[in-house]
Formats: C-alpha cells, structure tokens, sequence
C-alpha cells in the first residue's frame, strides 16, 4: 500500500507454516526483516537472500531508534502474536501514523488459551506480566476471578504463585499453557500453593481460577480496603472515609494524581487499583513512611506508583501537571493549597481533608471562596467493652471536594 514502509507480521508457533500469502508477501517485498532470534529461527524455508536480518540484542531502545532510522524502506518486523495487544504494535503505533505502516495479525495468546480452556475471552482479566512487575497481578484478585496472563518465561509462573499464596488465595487453580499452537505444547494444572518447585517451559500463558481462602481481606478491586490491608503508623485516611474521598476524587481512564502528605500511600494505592490506567504521584515527606508507600504499593498490586520524597509546598515542585489532587494533611500549610490549585488542571477534582479546628477553618474559608461540597463525616466502630460491644467513634473529618473550571475563570483565584 502507498506510503506504508512498515509491516507489522504476528506469528505462532507453527512459525513460516502459518504465515497467510499475504505475510509471505510483505516478507519477500521487504529490505529488512526484524524479530526475537526465536520468531526468526521458526522461519525455516522462507528465502531471506539479500535482506538485512535484525534481532533484538542490541536492546529495546537502540532497536526501537535503528527502526525509526528505516522510515520510508520497506521493513517487516515479526511479532509474537496479536502485535496490538501488549505487542510492539502498539509501541509502534505513538511514534509510526497508521497511513504509515499494516498490521497483519495472528490469534493471540490470550485467544489460544481461551480456546483451550473453553473461556469466553469477555469474561476474562486479560492481562501481561511480560516485562513488568509480576506484582500487577494482586490487583486483579477476587474470588472467581478468571485471569490470562501473559509471562515473562517460566519463573513468571513461580512468581504469581507465590503473590496469590500469600494473598490468601493459595488454592486458586493455575494451568500453565506451554508453546500454544505447536508441536511442542503442553498443558499443566495445578494450584497455586503447589506450583513451588516445579519446572515450566519460558513459553507458556498463565491462566488463573482465584479461588479465596476463608476470610480473605482483599476481594476485588473495592473502594474502602481495610485499614489492616495496609502497613501504617496510624496516620492513614481510615477506611469508611477513604472510600467516600475516592468517590469525590473520581478515579477513571489514564488520569494523575497527587496525594499530598500520603501517609503509608492508601489513597494512591486505592486510584490505582481502581483505573488499571490511571497514574498517581504519592508526596510524603517522613522517611519511614515512605517504605510503607512502597510497601503497599507493591502487596496491593501497583508498583508503578510514583512516589516522591518531599513536603510541600516545596516537594511539588516540577512534578507531572495532575488531574486530581487530594490534601490528606497539611492543607493549612502556607503555599500548599495555592501551589497545588495552580498545577491542577483545568476540569480536575481537587479533595481535602481536615480533622484539627484549623485546619477544618481552612476549608471552609476555601469552600467560600471556591465553592464545590463540604461534607463532614462522623464514623463510629463497634468494639468491645468489657463482655459488652459499645461504639467507639473515630475522630469527625470534614471533606472539600471541588472542580477547578475548565478555563481556570470561575472563582477567585489564590
């Protein structure tokens, strides 16, 4: 097709025996033909004479530039798979337009185990462990669940096992799909505690039945974990009253955002884990608190939270603009409001919190100023009292929500 110079091929593991006459095509039309040594050693008996073979030792990003130095001759690159999910495709795709390049697809891994297990593929957590932390994985958990994921080699398989184990989810049944589509495939099941020890192949999917044990504390991605999911010093947003801020706060797409003053990092954590697309900043300023940060971050399945060793105002300082920012303490600090509002942007959700009488003046001097909501939430927990239960009530916090106006015009300014 005119003008595209870059053809994106996915192939199985029958290798050149599964290329369509139109992969085979673009191959022999081809300068250039780039892929993993394995992809290019399943091309036995596909005339490769005069064209530059390239693989991927050299790195990803030397490889990812000497690819972009070819625009305009005409290369083919070998994927694994369906190249657009969690493929180099879609990589390819922010630095290539589509006029530019054709994708030629094969049924991915995800579709082959499916097919395999008899899943309907709607129904399943599709999700990659290739190349990322295998932490990601605790964020997907909840009785019933049925996951596919994607690995790394077979260590991958280990490494989830020991995540769901120590979740509470030991018995959830695993089958690890070795070579899909080959002659070499191989289907193994077990459950996650016996997975220990034993061998798999570095080319497998991993399919995952979450099975929970009795009691488990952490059953989907839910707003509101208990306080005891999380290592903290008691300076935390308490559970009830988290939930209600991640309500306010409106976690959604691929927005950021700041927790300032994050404590042991839950309110971070819980955006996370409720957008898989979303990013968050965790500012905090005391030292041991920040291992507790990174901690949660990574037994609560999101080790991609950011996290910053500062006090703001000052420790906001050239930090990604946000979408949404939540004040958890300190929102009386000078500067810390006005540095914070001025980074936001425009239709994004500022929260804060107040428990002292100063801080609680604070915001409703802002609510008068800038409108939004005040809330102020008033949580009491039944405990023991003596042989009796009687209610013991956590301290009063008043909440202010608002939404900076799209053009940053409405309202006073700080």
């Amino acid at each position: 097709m005119s003008g595209r110079w870059l053809t994106i091929i996915g192939t199985g593991e029958e290798g050149a025996a599964g290329l369509s006459a139109r992969a085979l095509a673009a191959i022999a039309g081809a300068e250039a033909i780039l892929g993993a040594r394995r992809v290019l050693d399943a091309l036995s008996g596909v005339d490769l004479t005069g064209k530059t073979v390239l693989d991927w030792s050299d790195g990803f990003e030397p490889t990812m530039a000497a690819i972009l130095a070819r625009r305009g001759s005409p290369l083919v690159i070998l994927a694994t798979g369906d190249p657009m999910h969690f493929g180099i495709g879609s990589t390819l795709a922010r630095h290539v337009a589509p006029a530019e390049m054709e994708i030629i697809g094969t049924p991915s891994a995800f579709s082959l185990a499916a097919a395999r297990l008899g899943w309907p593929l709607q129904d399943v957590a599709c999700i990659s462990l290739h190349g990322r932390p295998v932490a990601r994985l605790a964020a997907h958990l909840a009785d019933g669940q049925r996951i596919l994921a994607l690995t790394s080699d077979g260590q991958t398989v280990q490494e989830a096992a020991a995540i769901l184990a120590r979740a509470g989810y030991g018995a959830s049944r695993l089958t690890v799909l070795e070579h899909l589509g080959g002659p070499r495939e191989r289907i193994v099941d077990l459950k996650a505690r016996e997975a220990q020890g034993q061998l798999f192949a570095d080319f497998n999917t991993l399919a995952i039945t979450c099975i929970a044990d009795a009691g488990v504390m952490i059953d989907g991605p839910m707003s509101g974990l208990p306080d005891d999911a999380f290592e903290h010093d008691g300076q935390m947003t308490k559970r009830e009253i988290r939930a209600a801020v991640l309500a306010h706060l409106r976690p959604g797409g691929s927005r950021l955002l700041w927790d300032v003053g994050a404590g042991c990092g839950s309110v971070a954590v819980e955006w996370l884990r409720a957008a898989p697309l979303a990013r968050a900043i965790a500012i905090e300023p005391v030292e041991r608190r920040l291992a507790m940060i990174r901690a949660n971050a990574e037994t609560l399945g999101v080790p991609h939270l950011s996290i910053v060793e500062g006090r703001a105002p000052s420790g906001l300082a050239g930090l990604a603009q946000p979408d949404a920012v939540f004040i958890g303490g300190g929102i009386s600090t000078d500067g810390t409001f006005e540095t914070a509002w001025a980074a936001l942007r425009g239709n994004g959700r500022f929260v804060a919190s107040a428990v002292t009488l100063e801080s609680e003046a604070r915001l409703l001097d802002l609510h008068a100023r800038f409108g939004g909501n005040l809330v102020r939430m008033a949580v009491s927990r039944a405990e023991p009292v003596g042989r009796f239960m009687g209610w013991k009530p956590l301290m009063p916090v008043t909440l202010w929500s608002v939404t900076k106006s799209a053009d940053d015009s409405g309202g006073e300014q700080p």
